[in-house]
């Protein structure tokens, strides 16, 4: 399946040739690209389970499927697993860990874990050039059973998650101290019930004194960056869930801390693209998680459709690239994990190109004149205009596989290394 760099030089001529026609420099288009980091989510390669607790099973609301071989065992395991998605996408990116993929040689609670507990990840990063972002997890624990965490009734289990979230932040800070670039440390809860609650309020004033207790310690804003996460609904929370979208909106607006937008999060038919614009006049920043949900929050891996090429499309047309930070959340066990890493990472990337390929300026211009009719044909022809060629030639001259030569490689590296797990 390799296609021959003649080939690819070729289609990347022809393409250049093409987007000039509609006043598009593919060149800038890539160096654009180039610029963005995406933040891989760490618990793709080993289904959410973490080293805390090995065989541990997961709760509040998410459930990884499947059972196919090679799941990393280990932190270096992850670790090697990750290293070869890196060398399959161009560009530089970041990390996303969660807490419980702590390293420590004795168990730790989680509101007891600290930087040392991730020595090992940030020499790893430091060595590669990957920024480390974060998050508590609220999740998967005895004293999250009944499914609240911060907005629980009982003060005791409440104040265990709100120094679980507090050692989270710490540990946030550290990272990006230590690696010279900011941690986004992001907050998400499972909290919720499945049937309709006769009483709404109560845990969301829970909830605020929590977050504001958790927010209390100073940290370094140049190193750690604060995020909270809604959700609609989750397996467990269908009729109520404590963190809301208009609960967490008006909280990061009034604390001044970002929001964080998953674009599994919400109504099947709701998409994220369409609040992008809206909130960048009100927030400085926002925080993506880029998911696929099939008829509900199923974090399957990201499809190259109609949803990620819309949100594509407004983060570029918001020239918001330097205000929107991307990262990926989906975890898939049916097939090859390092594929389904890699798959889901590219196809972002190839999103965010085709985006920045778009002739925007003749768009706006024809919106503003009022000919819609042109602006509906030109939106129609960059359907099929050849931002694939592009992408390959990005691709091969950052001596990266193009096309689906990256899963000869993963199919390698499973008899190597993913066949003896």
């Amino acid at each position: 399946m390799t296609i021959p760099d003649s080939a690819v030089a070729d289609g990347y001529r022809l393409a250049k040739e093409r987007y000039a026609a509609l006043g598009v420099d593919t060149e800038q288009a890539i160096a654009a690209l180039e610029k963005t980091a995406l933040s891989l989510h760490c618990w793709q390669g080993d289904d959410v389970g973490g080293f805390e607790n090995p065989g541990g099973s997961l709760g509040g609301g998410l459930a990884a499927t499947g059972n196919y071989p090679g799941k990393a065992r280990s932190a270096d395991e992850l670790r090697r697993d990750l290293d070869l998605v890196y060398r399959l996408l161009p560009g530089t990116h970041r990390v996303n860990l969660h807490a419980i993929y702590l390293e420590a040689d004795r168990p730790v609670e989680r509101n007891a874990i600290e930087p040392r507990h991730f020595a090992a990840w940030k020499d790893w990063a430091g060595a590669n050039r990957h920024g480390v972002d974060f998050n508590p997890t609220c999740f998967s624990h005895p004293k999250a059973a009944d499914g609240f965490t911060l907005s629980h009734r009982d003060p005791g289990i409440r104040q265990f998650w709100i120094e679980h979230c507090i050692a989270c932040r710490k540990i946030g800070e550290y990272f990006g101290r230590e690696l010279g670039t900011p941690a986004v440390t992001n907050i998400w809860i499972p909290d919720g019930y499945k049937d309709s609650p006769a009483d709404r309020r109560t845990p969301r004033e829970l909830l605020r004194r929590s977050l504001d207790a958790v927010l209390a310690g100073t940290i370094d804003k140049r190193h750690n960056i604060d995020s909270v996460e809604p959700k609609l609904f989750g397996i467990g929370s269908e009729s109520y869930v404590t963190g809301s979208m208009e609960f967490y909106l008006a909280y990061a607006l009034d604390r001044k801390i970002l929001l964080t937008l998953d674009s599994g999060h919400f109504h099947p038919t709701e998409t994220i693209a369409d609040k992008i614009s809206s909130l960048l006049i009100f927030m400085d920043e926002l925080l993506l998680h880029v998911s696929r949900g099939v008829r509900w929050d199923s974090d399957h891996v990201v499809a190259f459709n109609d949803e990620l090429q819309a949100i594509a499309r407004e983060i570029v047309r918001n020239d918001a690239l330097e205000r929107i930070r991307i990262g990926l959340d989906y975890f898939d066990a049916s097939i090859n994990r390092v594929a389904a890493w890699t798959i889901g990472a590219r196809n972002t990337l190839r999103a965010l190109l085709a985006a920045l390929l778009e002739p925007r300026a003749t768009l706006r211009e024809w919106e503003i004149r009022g000919d819609f009719s042109g602006r509906l044909a030109l939106q129609e022809e960059l359907k099929t205009m050849p931002s694939g060629a592009v992408w390959d030639y990005y691709c091969r001259q950052r001596g990266v596989p193009a096309g689906m030569d990256y899963l000869d490689v993963i199919r390698e590296y499973e008899k190597t290394e993913l066949a003896k797990r």
